[in-house]
């Protein structure tokens, strides 16, 4: 009777410890209680099962004398009170647990990798998770490193690259955000920098407590455009980070899917991957509006032809298109590796049907899909006209996708069909065979979204 008497205070203790501590401890606290209870209750029920053989069983396994076993065994019956008391623990700890945890709980951590091209539209479909509060998003950080880095005289190399940015990647999504300190320029004073590339797209990094009072005398490169905001602290962004359920970062910088495997299978991240693509001759007339600089060539061939393309322009537009092509094979393969972590997504799509898209996506990744982040949707796909600025997330989605094609001359459009028909068929982008069909809304340049995509 000892043991019942002292049970209460050790629920309540128990109790207390449950209520301060975050919901992973309390997960490990149900699970080494619900042990200990497991191992209480086998004892019990070993000393039940001898109280309940009959006393001549007992005596002839003891080789005694049977004595007169009374009417009522009383230490068989508070065994059984206690027995039932520790079931009744047992099932009050899981109630506690599920009642600490809440209703609607986001999952284990979560690590969303947005992999896409320049001018495919992953600006817009960035948003879909930094609208959500529980997301901790990131916007093009390995902006800074493609500026820093270079590995051989006149640019970096494929390879090595590609290892950088997994690395830093890697570290990116464990919180580690003091990894950013080696490729910004000016480098960081104490961790406090003001030139983190377009800052002021990631929710996370202009919110309290990173957002901190802003300084008089310090220009802000990139600074937050709904408020005003202190240098960033780094410090505080990587703590904000970890309160975080969720991690997510956009990235175009990220072309091999192959190198990312190392960082797929870290037990520390639980990594999914959507892989974001767009009818390549939209890419290219929409590149030539956001670089028109780099275009030249292409806008004077394309409205004059003076002069004739330049092999290594097409060249490089081939090779652009076969490494979207190859990653996406590779996903779409469905290697282990990459089982269930993996989602090939067409632009077009999501700006025929943003809602339906999203919520595929949030479906993929495990997370769940707030209202705020439907609102946004709804508030940022019934523009009445897209927004003049080049990177504006505010579109008329449905309507405004493939306007491209009333615009692009025919030669042009031929000129990226050839260089790019493996990857067009691979994605279901029609090819069209005359400048009537290019211009001819009616005329889908568009096949359906194949379930496959979804890995």
């Amino acid at each position: 009777m000892e043991i019942r008497r002292v049970l209460p205070q050790d629920i309540r203790e128990l109790l207390h410890c449950l209520k301060m501590r975050s919901k992973y401890a309390v997960l490990l606290v149900f699970v080494i209680s619900l042990v200990i209870i497991e191992k209480e209750n086998n004892f019990i029920s070993r000393v039940s099962d001898k109280l309940k053989q009959s006393p001549q069983a007992l005596a002839e396994a003891n080789n005694t004398e049977v004595s007169p076993a009374p009417a009522e065994n009383g230490s068989l019956a508070s065994l059984q009170e206690l027995d039932a008391a520790f079931s009744q623990l047992r099932s009050h700890l899981y109630n506690i647990t599920l009642q600490l945890a809440g209703d609607g709980d986001p999952g284990p951590r979560r690590h969303v990798l947005l992999m896409a091209t320049t001018r495919t539209g992953s600006s817009f479909v960035g948003e879909f998770f930094n609208q959500q509060g529980s997301i901790f998003y990131l916007f093009e950080p390995l902006w800074h490193v493609e500026k820093t880095v270079t590995f051989l005289p006149g640019g970096a190399s494929a390879v090595g690259s590609a290892l950088v940015y997994r690395d830093v990647l890697k570290q990116l999504l464990l919180c580690d955000l003091y990894i950013l300190e080696n490729f910004i320029s000016p480098a960081p004073e104490g961790h406090l920098t003001p030139f983190l590339f377009r800052r002021g797209s990631s929710h996370s990094l202009c919110e309290e407590p990173v957002c901190t009072p802003s300084t008089k005398k310090v220009f802000e490169k990139y600074y937050c455009k709904n408020r005003r905001c202190g240098p960033l602290n780094i410090t505080l962004a990587a703590e904000a980070c970890r309160h975080k359920q969720h991690v997510a970062l956009k990235t175009v910088r990220i072309r091999q899917l192959e190198f990312l495997q190392p960082l797929v299978e870290d037990p520390r991240l639980d990594v999914r991957i959507i892989q974001l693509v767009r009818d390549p001759r939209a890419v290219l007339a929409s590149r030539m509006v956001a670089f028109s600089g780099k275009y030249e060539t292409w806008k004077k061939w394309a409205s004059e032809g003076e002069a004739p393309l330049r092999e290594e322009e097409v060249q490089r537009l081939r090779g652009n298109c076969e490494s979207i092509r190859v990653s996406a094979e590779l996903g779409l393969r469905r290697p282990g590796w990459l089982r269930g972590r993996y989602m090939l997504v067409r632009y077009e799509d999501v700006a025929r049907a943003p809602l339906q898209k999203a919520r595929e996506m949030y479906r993929f990744a495990g997370l769940p899909l707030t209202p705020q982040v439907e609102e946004w949707i709804g508030k940022n796909t019934q523009a009445p006209r897209d927004s003049n600025g080049v990177y504006s997330t505010c579109k008329n989605s449905s309507e405004q996708f493939d306007k491209w094609r009333f615009s692009m001359p025919f030669k042009l459009a031929q000129v990226v069909q050839d260089a790019c028909a493996p990857a067009m068929q691979l994605f279901g982008y029609k090819l069209a065979s005359s400048p009537a069909a290019l211009a001819n809304r009616s005329f889908s340049l568009l096949e359906e979204a194949q379930p496959a995509w979804v890995t």
